[in-house]
């Protein structure tokens, strides 16, 4: 709640941080869609003209975008990458650059199911829980996005939001490399039984709140991934890097 003793500039500005300390605490991750004007005020027991100078305030920094209809989402701080944009377009140019990302995704990922383990909201488990019942699907491309889905929960969990907007800003990249990893190795079975082994050591870590556990199992993930998409290079096989999967 927000005193109404100030003058409306002030209340108006105490919204804004306010919001803002709900960003930088990753409760709201990039470009998810805040609370509407409505709830803010019942929340913060304050009026709308406040809340809306409030939030005009965030959106000329450039910290929240507002859609017609729809509301305001927080911004993509550092914006994901684009089907045309160079380094897209070396990322499929290159046959090193698959195994580069998924070197830079151990790092972060594991950092973040660590602090997912020590930071998570009984709100978080239950989106971390949900994803990862739901990985499994008959469809590749479902099985890829359920698949990055679950990984992006263990993301937001960790409440940290460099990591977060770090991670948004690679999310197409991360999504191919899931989709090399699905097309390429889900098929067989001691590729599949091991992903999914190392997925549930993922989940019981964090949700037993075992942060070193946590951070292992997901570097051990990945780089097994990384591993065997290599390795099946290695021995003349074709891997897949670029999906492009029909409507289902």
């Amino acid at each position: 709640m927000i005193s109404n003793t100030t003058g409306s500039a002030s209340i108006a500005n105490a919204i804004a941080r306010q919001i803002e300390n709900i960003i930088i605490d990753g409760s709201l991750a990039p470009g998810q869609k805040i609370p509407s004007e409505r709830q803010l005020c019942a929340k913060l027991k304050v009026s709308r003209s406040a809340v809306r100078e409030a939030l005009r305030e965030l959106s000329g920094r450039g910290l929240i975008t507002t859609q017609h209809g729809r509301g305001s989402f927080v911004t993509e701080i550092i914006g994901p990458q684009q089907a045309d944009n160079p380094f897209m377009q070396l990322f499929f140019a290159h046959g090193r650059t698959l195994y580069d990302l998924y070197e830079v995704r151990a790092q972060l990922e594991g950092q973040a199911a660590g602090l997912a383990a020590q930071r998570a909201s009984s709100k978080d488990l239950f989106w971390i829980s949900k994803a990862y019942n739901a990985i499994d699907s008959s469809s590749c491309k479902k099985a890829a996005h359920r698949d990055q889905a679950f990984h992006q929960a263990i993301v937001e969990a960790s409440h940290n939001p460099v990591l977060m907007h770090l991670l948004a800003s690679l999310q197409q990249l991360v999504l191919h490399s899931v989709q090399a990893s699905v097309l390429n190795l889900n098929p067989l079975l001691k590729y599949k039984n091991q992903i999914d082994k190392h997925h549930r050591q993922i989940f019981l870590a964090i949700t037993n709140r075992q942060p070193g556990k946590a951070q292992k199992a997901a570097q051990a993930h990945v780089n097994f991934v990384s591993a065997s998409l290599r390795e099946m290079e290695e021995r003349g096989q074709m891997i897949v890097r670029q999906a492009i999967f029909p409507d289902d």
